[in-house]
């Protein structure tokens, strides 16, 4: 008998990603899961202020309206399940509103819904319980817009094991969705922590869609097709290992350097990556090319998980407008400069004149000018420059005159203004990110099937225990020997950079393990803290991490990204392109490698 093997696409990074994933992964290759992953906490609030406008609102249309209804047909005929977190803030709205598509279509779902991350009944309590941010110390907001558990594996696992077809989520960790569909097929148990890890890897690698297949790749130049780049699928075993792949004659690319980025992308601690359902060890994972696009990933561990549940509320912190403009000519880097100074300084008089008080925030970014690689900026002589200018303010009045004033720009400062980007500026709210633990003993879960209820037994008891993390079996540092030659980072290491809220990560990979030696040596945490210094809100604060097993390093950034999401004044408020920005930074090599500083990456 051949061994089983379970297929997996996955077909939505976020909330807006392509429609084509779906009807890719369904018609163009052999699955059995198709999973989704839309949400973010920025989604969150977005649908939760939907919801308070609308009872039938507060999740991913296009989950139903694009993907679900082209593909509808064919999952009922090829028997495919689906999993989604598109459920949002009202998942039993995303159940009916699918199930009416189904009808349309004449074919027959069972459709599951999952209950149980949604804490708003809970707020006053919470309040009046003196909670604080888990990070901060913050007092409790004054008025959440949201606030959600993040659910793990086992609802889903248990909706499948009642007959579900398809399984809506609210709030779940993205990985879950493909978690729980192997907890399913293969009976893995929640105590079984290896197995829990190695799934939530598989999870973590597909739910950003084609970042696994070539999409935000260092190598950009060897991804091919992005028009019709390929949606990864894993063949998942029972054992935990996974190959990558993607449908047979799609763009992208599949190589050991795509999963491994995805890998780190958006992870602090690799030793302790902590999820509802196990904390993660990624340190000795294994990634190996098996064939033309097709990866094998093998070795996570994973240590019994927390008691608690992460809980993510979201808040209106005042109001924000960003201003565009382009300058064109001689120093226009400098001219957008002195047009921003003037708006500001017009604009805050005006603000006293009227008691309305100063900004509470202001950030400008040129452009065109490099605004981001700080002092490391090659670009001060542009003769064509954006001016981006954001400001905060508590009250939408005082950000009316900063809207106004903008244009007077056009006739009053600088020769060479023209285009203002999407016209004159709007304010919008400032949401932020309020995070902390909740028991998951004080958090019951239930599932409904086909109008079934099933409550959810799931694990509280946790069990980890932060000793359990050791250090690990690095490769040593070493200075390079023997003559050397300076090149940039990108030469000898490629890399993917994300967000963990207000904070950023960066992680770097040898593109030889005869490199990481060198590199253990040029980048320790305070070379890179040092590079990287203009990017942090106050104190410069860098933790290295080492992932030995794909040769490859992670460094967190605390504070660097200005607040984060929606709550960041900064251009990249996701810190997207540090990574990038690191691999600018110059390093000294043995001249035996054959690198020299005209060369391309290796």
């Amino acid at each position: 008998m051949s061994e089983k093997i379970i297929r997996i696409g996955g077909a939505s990074g976020f909330w807006g990603d392509s429609g084509v994933g779906a009807p890719q992964l369904v018609r163009r290759a052999e699955i059995d899961y198709l999973v989704f992953d839309y949400l973010a906490e920025i989604t969150m609030s977005i649908m939760a202020r939907m919801r308070a406008k609308d009872p039938n609102a507060g999740y991913a249309v296009d989950f139903v309206s694009v993907a679900m209804r082209q593909v509808i047909r064919d999952i009922a005929e090829k028997g495919i399940k689906v999993v989604s977190n598109a459920g949002g803030v009202n998942p039993k709205a995303c159940a009916e509103a699918l199930r009416k598509v189904a009808e349309e279509a004449g074919v027959s779902l069972k459709i599951a819904w999952v209950e149980g991350d949604d804490l708003m009944d809970r707020e006053e309590a919470l309040r009046k319980a003196g909670v604080t941010e888990m990070f901060s110390g913050a007092p409790f907001p004054e008025k959440c817009w949201s606030m959600n558990a993040y659910l793990g594996a086992v609802p889903i696992a248990k909706a499948l094991d009642e007959g579900a077809d398809v399984v809506i989520t609210g709030r779940a960790v993205d990985s879950a969705v493909t978690l729980g569909p192997l907890m399913h097929e293969f009976g893995w148990s929640p105590d079984n922590h290896d197995l829990m890890a190695a799934g939530s890897l598989c999870g973590h690698i597909l739910e950003c869609g084609a970042q696994a297949t070539g999409g935000l790749y260092t190598d950009y130049h060897r991804v091919p097709d992005w028009d019709d780049i390929g949606y990864p699928i894993a063949e998942c075993r029972a054992d935990g290992s996974f190959v990558l792949t993607k449908p047979e004659g799609t763009g992208g690319l599949v190589e050991a350097g795509t999963i491994k980025e995805q890998l780190l992308y958006e992870i602090g601690d690799p030793r302790a990556y902590m999820l509802p359902d196990v904390v993660c060890d990624f340190t000795e994972v294994e990634v190996e090319e098996v064939g033309e696009n097709r990866v094998l990933v093998k070795g996570a561990k994973g240590r019994p998980p927390t008691d608690s549940y992460k809980v993510s509320a979201t808040w209106q912190d005042g109001f924000r407008a960003v201003a565009m403009m382009t300058i064109g000519g001689w120093e226009a880097v400098a001219k957008c400069e002195k047009t921003a100074d003037a708006i500001l300084k017009r604009t805050r008089r005006m603000l006293a004149e009227r008691n309305l008080g100063d900004y509470t925030e202001t950030h400008l970014e040129v452009l065109g000018g490099e605004s981001m690689y700080g002092p490391h900026s090659r670009a001060r002589a542009a003769r064509e420059a954006i001016m981006k200018l954001a400001v905060k303010h508590p009250d939408m009045k005082a950000l009316s005159i900063f809207t106004k004033e903008i244009a007077a720009a056009g006739t009053s400062f600088s020769q060479g203004t023209t285009g203002f980007g999407a016209g004159r500026p709007k304010a919008q709210p400032v949401i932020r990110l309020f995070s902390f633990l909740a028991k998951k003993s004080d958090v019951p879960v239930s599932v409904v099937v086909d109008g079934a209820r099933f409550d959810v037994d799931v694990p509280t008891g946790g069990g980890f225990d932060p000793a359990m993390v050791g250090d690990v079996d690095a490769v040593p540092a070493e200075a390079p020997s023997g003559e050397t030659v300076t090149v940039p980072l990108l030469a000898v290491a490629h890399g993917r950079s994300g967000d963990k809220g207000a904070h950023s990560n960066i992680g770097v990979i040898a593109r030889r393990p005869e490199y990481l030696p060198v590199l253990r040596h040029a980048l320790t945490a305070e070379a890179v803290g040092a590079y990287m210094a203009h990017v942090f809100d106050d104190q410069v604060k860098v933790d290295r991490y080492d992932l030995p097993g794909i040769g490859a390093m992670n460094f967190m950034l605390y504070g660097s990204l200005g607040g984060g999401g929606v709550a960041s004044l900064r251009n990249d408020p996701q810190g997207k392109a540090y990574a990038q920005m690191l691999m600018d930074m110059d390093i000294d090599i043995p001249r035996s490698w054959g690198i020299d500083a005209g060369r391309a990456a290796a």
